[in-house]
């Protein structure tokens, strides 16, 4: 797992740490110093921590005039134990809604495992995000773990998308193909 980084080829893009209106503004990464483990396994020091002891994130974009953010995860995503939606809303997506973020794509693909736990904080993001025509979606989250997410009836809040070759896009393109595919999908 120490391998896997966050996708990189948008950094001259955006880079979070750099961000003023980012919650990971002023952050300090080392290339060389692993200390933050999911399961046992160290995982490449480029993850953002959040507040949880299983998930981490990289913003890869945040676009405050188109008002979207793209994050990645990696790790167990446990609301059942850790809570991991609240520390998502409270620490990284309240921080993007007060600069006005109403749309948010979250790429799963390293979402090893998904446990339910309560769903208030997914009806709060989703009221929150839909009031301005927002959306969340969760792209390409594995089989086992979206498996789980829709035995919990949490894909009604989280639209759950797949898009296998997401890393050609730049990101506005990104944004704009899902955006317009939601949208036809409200329409039909």
């Amino acid at each position: 797992m120490h391998n896997i980084e966050p996708y990189y080829n948008w950094r001259y893009i955006y880079i979070s740490e750099e961000d003023q209106r980012s919650p990971f503004y002023g952050q300090i990464y080392s290339e060389f110093e692993f200390t933050q483990t999911v399961y046992n396994y160290y995982i490449h020091p480029q993850w953002d921590e959040f507040g949880s002891r299983t998930l981490y994130l990289k913003v890869l974009m945040a676009d405050y005039e188109e008002k979207y953010a793209i994050i990645e995860l990696i790790g167990e995503w446990n609301d059942a134990i850790e809570n991991d939606i609240m520390e998502l809303k409270r620490e990284v997506v309240d921080v993007f809604e007060l600069q006005g973020i109403r749309k948010f794509i979250l790429i799963a693909e390293n979402v090893l495992n998904f446990h339910s736990g309560d769903r208030d904080y997914y009806e709060e993001w989703y009221e929150e995000a839909t009031e301005e025509q927002g959306w969340i979606v969760c792209l390409n989250m594995p089989e086992q773990s979206q498996y789980d997410f829709k035995k919990a009836h949490l894909n009604h809040y989280l639209e759950l998308m797949e898009l296998d070759n997401w890393r050609i896009y730049k990101p506005f393109h990104l944004f704009k193909k899902i955006d317009t595919e939601l949208s036809a999908r409200l329409k039909a």
